[in-house]
């Protein structure tokens, strides 16, 4: 049986059917929170725009219109109310440590280099502009599409595909320097 399109399950939301929204959240919670937390340093912060985004969601059903991907539409949603809550407090990223890394201990030679690869990458990913570290994360962490993350963030496609080149290319650079 084929999965229900977002879009298909957003309208069936906008015509009342609660079931339809509680597929999408589950669909897209995870994705969505790893996107905000790592934007916004502050795990508390991070998790009142979630629920701010999603009550956005639900807010906005009556006057959904399916004019781009879902996905599009709420990382718009996400982006907007990240920008406004940057502009309340400055812009922070919240910082990769040791708990991120995998349970599996691949030895401690190799657990050093990692942890050591893993710091240059957040270091770097937090020294981005913004613009280039929300195009990364849109694109990695949401799975967004160049024009996606040009109709996300409000910007042509050709800078958000050097926002995008230009990051890829400043973390790998970092990556590879240890």
């Amino acid at each position: 049986m084929a999965e229900v399109p977002d879009e298909q399950l957003m309208l069936a939301y906008r015509g009342g059917d609660a079931g339809a929204f509680e597929t999408l959240y589950t669909r897209h919670r995870v994705s969505l929170f790893r996107f905000v937390l790592r934007s916004i340093k502050a795990r508390a912060a991070a998790e009142e725009l979630f629920q701010e985004i999603w009550m956005r969601v639900i807010e906005s059903r009556a006057t959904y219109r399916p004019s781009a991907r879902f996905t599009t539409w709420i990382y718009t949603i996400a982006h907007n109310r990240m920008v406004d809550h940057w502009r309340r407090g400055g812009l922070t990223l919240v910082s990769l440590d040791s708990e991120d890394l995998p349970a599996n201990d691949p030895g401690p030679q190799r657990h050093v280099e990692g942890r050591e690869a893993l710091a240059r990458f957040a270091a770097a990913l937090e020294g981005l502009p913004a613009a280039q570290r929300e195009a990364f994360l849109l694109h990695e962490e949401a799975g967004l599409t160049v024009p996606e993350i040009a109709a996300a963030t409000g910007c042509n496609e050709e800078a958000a595909k050097s926002r995008l080149r230009y990051a890829m290319a400043k973390l790998r650079a970092a990556v590879d320097d240890g």
